[in-house]
């Protein structure tokens, strides 16, 4: 387990290194994260690398006894490389270039910015192979966040039809015949004379638009395994990791497919950012947590997790005394185990004026300071328990290509997939259930329900592994536009919806239809479920039931024959068809039927409270967290607003 903060010396007066030391120690730090935005301070000129600058911090900070976490610098490149080979520079979706002078501002697919790529690293692997002290190297840092993952540039143009010239073994008639371009006389004679997406009239071949998804995801994999594989050349023995923002699933860019290569995902987890009214709720920064866990399946780190208020030109909200704690603690539960406060000190220059960090611009010890004191004080003790794995019997399951495709044709105006995931998610949440969110290439074994909100591309590999399941006695829960269309984005002809697996759900779509605000649909149950009564809204499939069990069926006066939810038994498991966007009291009733047909302990706690067990045997511990601004009663136990108590599992009913 590693302690610690994000420490930027580059930007302070070398006179404040060893004071700023030994407050890190001070504070109870076992390492600091640095160099990842110091590109210019290494190498000032092109060619000209200079590391004396950090062997001197890392000399003194390895005096203290402090390890180090290196980032690669070239998520900020200087001014000189971007005046040399302004191409370098990415470009908006108008033709407009980026201007030098924000983070992230370079092409993925610019030649020139994998050569400097490659002399930095490699100068810096050279350097450093033998400094036992770096415990991780960081590449880069945040990919895809802040729309860098999309770039219109020529050198992507080109890129992409050398991309699409690959998968379709440079047969343009396959790629006519694939895309259906005799739609809008859009057949294409060459791979060259295949636009970008960019602004029409109308839009553009949904196919076509996909693979500009996948190539866009693709061109940020390549580039992050070219910086590991680097690294992995000069020191064999070095643990990789990068720092991913939030919002990965609506990311033009898979994160999934970036962290196989990588030894360890981080996170920087931000409850709160400048212009939020309020923090996220408990549950939405669980759902990130659980799918940062997920990308690999292990235990991650957060890299940057927030004690004071945040925010560029807007100042954002200031955590209340505990809260940030808080949510380290949580963060902890859930499967980190080493955290770094972002940062040791907030700056007083640049565009991160406003992001405070464990002190302030006055530079004096506070309150901040203190709690970050006290939870390292606190959570070393319990390294063993948090550093086991955490596992789960629910899984919630998306797929990369699914979520491209509503990015292309969102069908709903209130539908939002990752909205819809986090509500399966919240209801297991509140009822202290683990949850893993997890990529559909996954082994699924190990789990005991499975939910595939919207999964609309209907991928035999996966359907494969979803019929094993339930045949094992998992509980598959299908959701409205599943398996809709085949693996390139098109509807399929002469086959029912769910496409390939509606024998398998017992039940196939008739007709569908999109609802907006107002327009939410009666929803009865009958039989055994007969007291469910609510509504539905968002999207609605009219559903017959082959050999399904109907569970609930729309009652308007139009489609009052359709089933709604469905539920067809297999040789020891289920297959669900949640055919709307159900509500709340509706959708927990029956998350609540299928977690009792899987004998899923449901643990209901107060409200804002949150009960997580970790490590196993009699170590075992259980974390109560009280998300709560005001003092509650868990167990016997008083909670203080924001408290975490950590006790023996055996002390908890």
């Amino acid at each position: 387990m590693f302690l610690g903060v994000d420490y930027y010396p580059e930007q302070w007066a070398p006179s404040m290194l060893e004071e700023d030391l030994d407050n890190i120690c001070e504070l109870g730090c076992s390492a600091i994260r640095i160099g990842e935005f110091a590109w210019h301070r290494m190498e000032r000129v092109e060619g000209e690398y200079d590391f004396s600058f950090f062997d001197h911090v890392i000399e003194r900070a390895k005096a203290r006894g402090l390890s180090i976490v290196m980032g690669t610098p070239t998520a900020a490149i200087p001014a000189w490389l971007a005046k040399k080979h302004p191409d370098i520079l990415s470009e908006f979706e108008d033709g407009t270039k980026r201007t030098f002078g924000g983070r992230h501002v370079y092409c993925f697919n610019s030649k020139e910015m994998y050569r400097y790529t490659r002399g930095i690293v490699r100068a810096m692997a050279e350097h450093y192979k033998e400094e036992k002290a770096i415990v991780a190297w960081q590449i880069d840092n945040e990919f895809g966040h802040e729309d860098s993952d999309m770039c219109w540039c020529p050198q992507c143009r080109q890129a992409f039809q050398d991309y699409l010239r690959e998968k379709f073994g440079g047969d343009i008639q396959a790629l006519n015949e694939t895309y259906g371009t005799a739609f809008w006389s859009q057949e294409y004679n060459d791979f060259d004379e295949i636009p970008l997406p960019g602004p029409t009239i109308t839009t553009h071949n949904p196919a076509l638009r996909l693979d500009w998804e996948r190539f866009r995801s693709q061109s940020v994999v390549k580039f992050a395994n070219f910086q590991i594989r680097l690294l992995r050349e000069m020191i064999p023995h070095a643990v990789v990791i990068h720092d991913f923002p939030g919002g990965g699933l609506g990311k033009h860019v898979d994160y999934s497919a970036v962290s196989k290569q990588l030894d360890l995902v981080a996170y920087n987890n931000y409850p709160v950012w400048g212009g939020q009214r309020e923090p996220l709720p408990p549950s939405e920064i669980a759902f990130g947590l659980d799918y940062i866990r997920g990308l690999k399946g292990q235990n991650f780190w957060i890299t940057e997790a927030i004690m004071g208020a945040q925010g560029h030109d807007i100042t954002g909200f200031l955590p209340r005394p505990n809260q940030a704690k808080m949510w380290a603690y949580q963060s902890m539960a859930r499967g980190c185990q080493s955290l770094f406060f972002f940062r040791y000190r907030g700056g007083t220059k640049g565009a991160e004026q406003f992001c405070y960090g464990v002190l302030d611009a006055d530079n004096r010890k506070g309150r901040k300071f203190y709690e970050v004191q006290s939870f390292f004080r606190d959570i070393k003790q319990y390294a063993p328990q948090l550093e086991t794995p955490l596992s789960s019997q629910v899984a919630i399951v998306y797929d990369y290509d699914c979520l491209a495709a509503f990015r292309i044709q969102r069908q709903s105006v209130l539908l939002n997939c990752e909205e819809e995931m986090k509500k399966y998610h919240k209801f297991f949440y509140d009822r202290n259930v683990n949850v893993d969110v997890i990529p559909a290439d996954r082994d699924f074994s190990a789990y005991k329900v499975l939910i595939l909100p919207q999964m609309i591309l209907a991928k035999p590999e996966v359907q494969k592994k979803l019929a094993e399941f339930a045949r094992q006695g998992g509980s598959v829960v299908l959701t409205y536009r599943d398996f809709v269309k085949d693996s390139d984005n098109n509807l399929v002809l002469g086959k029912q919806i769910p496409v390939d697996f509606n024998a398998l759900a017992g039940v196939y779509v008739a007709e569908t239809e999109s609802l907006q605000e107002g327009q939410e649909v009666p929803v009865a149950g009958e039989g055994e479920f007969a007291h469910i009564q609510g509504r539905g809204g968002i999207f609605r499939d009219m559903l017959v039931a082959d050999d399904a069990q109907v569970l609930l069926r729309y009652s308007d006066p139009f489609y009052q024959g359709f089933a709604a939810v469905t539920c067809k038994p297999q040789k020891d498991g289920y297959v669900y068809y949640l055919g709307c966007g159900l509500e709340e009291s509706v959708l927990n009733q029956v998350l609540e039927i299928i977690s009792r047909r899987q004998k899923i302990h449901l643990e209901a706690a107060f409200p804002g409270v949150e009960v997580v067990y970790r490590g196993a045997g009699e170590s075992r511990i259980c974390m109560v967290m009280n998300h709560n601004s005001q003092e509650v009663v868990y167990a016997g136990r008083t909670l203080a607003p924001f408290e975490c108590c950590i006790c023996p599992a055996a002390e908890t009913p």
